[in-house]
């Protein structure tokens, strides 16, 4: 019988499962998705090939349990944030300050590391389900702004996250990118169209 290194077997099952997540998400950040393998996280842990088999049955098992791990903790940093600001506006430019400042942290850049993933259709799905689900819209925002497209700008402004992040990574200064994603969201977004 394998030794438990807990005061329950529940507890000795959560560290391993925690221990899995961990190395799966250090494979992911440091080497990408084609990393990811049962063998590497068995090596990674120094748990049995077996054993990490009676925590996940495929590699997009750990992917969704990645990000339902992670997802919730940005969704965290989001509202905090949101709390703080007083005004809608104040409220738009913390949302996006702080999936930027959260995208320079290496332990949330799993979504960087999974977009170009060759991950099948049913997958994507559920973790945009998650997403959704797990990190809050912007567009409560911009119906508190007026505009008459609330979903439709949140959906915008994710994108151009999305388009900051990619800067950043291109080399762009985290303050010159939040700066200018800020202004464009609140100049741009932020107004109501005519249409």
């Amino acid at each position: 019988m394998p030794k438990i290194n807990a005061a329950t077997v529940a507890e000795h099952r959560a560290q391993q499962h925690g221990a899995l997540l961990a190395a799966a998400r250090e494979l992911l950040l440091d080497r990408g998705y084609p990393a990811l393998t049962f063998d590497a996280l068995a090596k990674r842990t120094g748990l049995a090939r077996p054993t990490v088999y009676s925590y996940f049955r495929t590699k997009d098992e750990v992917v969704i349990a990645l990000c339902e791990a992670e997802l919730p903790l940005v969704a965290a940093d989001i509202d905090k944030a949101l709390r703080r600001a007083t005004t809608p506006r104040d409220r738009i430019a913390a949302f996006i300050r702080t999936q930027l400042r959260a995208a320079r942290k290496r332990r949330y850049r799993l979504a960087h590391a999974l977009a170009s993933a060759p991950l099948p259709a049913e997958t994507q799905r559920r973790i945009m389900t998650l997403h959704r689900e797990l990190v809050p819209s912007a567009a409560p925002l911009f119906t508190e702004l007026g505009h008459p497209h609330p979903a439709l700008a949140a959906a915008l402004l994710q994108g151009l996250i999305n388009a900051a992040v990619t800067a950043m990574d291109a080399g762009e200064p985290l303050k010159r990118v939040e700066q200018t994603t800020i202004a464009a969201a609140l100049n741009g977004l932020a107004d109501s169209p005519s249409a």
